[in-house]
């Protein structure tokens, strides 16, 4: 629990720009699914790719968890993109 409360995260500006041009075109276009699964997976990546060297130390003791945490999270996202694809109006 500590890990939750010492880490600081770094995002660029850029990203988080780009983030909110495309969460709000989405959600312009009545796309809320799609909204929410880009604020998914930009969490996904910052959380796992790009700041992973803060996260190396606590990866080694806990490897187990975060490969299942991870492989669930990717798991979700394919289940909301063939959501996605499959459902029709």
């Amino acid at each position: 629990m500590d890990l939750l409360f010492t880490i600081e995260l770094v995002v660029p500006l850029h990203q988080i720009a780009l983030l909110l041009i495309l969460s709000t075109t989405a959600l312009l276009f009545g796309k809320l699914k799609m909204a929410l699964l880009i604020n998914y997976v930009f969490t996904l990546y910052w959380g796992y790719f790009f700041n992973r060297d803060l996260f190396q130390d606590y990866i080694d003791e806990a490897y187990l968890f975060y490969i299942i945490y991870f492989g669930l999270g990717i798991f979700v996202m394919i289940i909301a993109m063939i959501g996605f694809i499959s459902h029709r109006e």
